[in-house]
């Protein structure tokens, strides 16, 4: 597929209050991340590298040991196999994520 159209796409949750949309090709995945306020992503790894952007709201954002609040704007990466974390989502809170290789756990029937 060529196009996509993320408002066709379904929400997949996460964690509690924290909802994906995904869409992929062969070698990289762009998420859609909402949380809800009082959201949290709780410490994980993964094998993909992961960068994202906040496209509004913020988050306090935990890699590595290192903490930041990020607000609208701020871009961030996750290398592979790196502890992250989100906490403090106080507010309605939407987060671009890109994945290569794409996570085979966050596509359909995973």
């Amino acid at each position: 597929m060529t196009f996509f159209d993320p408002s066709q796409v379904p929400y997949r949750e996460i964690a509690p209050g924290a909802r994906i949309r995904t869409m992929w090709g062969d070698r990289i995945m762009v998420s859609v991340v909402d949380l809800e306020p009082g959201s949290q992503v709780p410490s994980h790894t993964h094998p993909n590298e992961q960068m994202g952007m906040v496209l509004e709201g913020s988050m306090r954002m935990v890699i590595g040991g290192e903490t930041r609040d990020l607000k609208q704007g701020d871009v961030y990466l996750a290398p592979s196999n790196q502890e992250h974390s989100v906490t403090n989502v106080e507010v309605f809170t939407r987060v671009l994520d890109i994945f290569s290789p794409p996570r085979e756990d966050y596509k359909p029937n995973a």
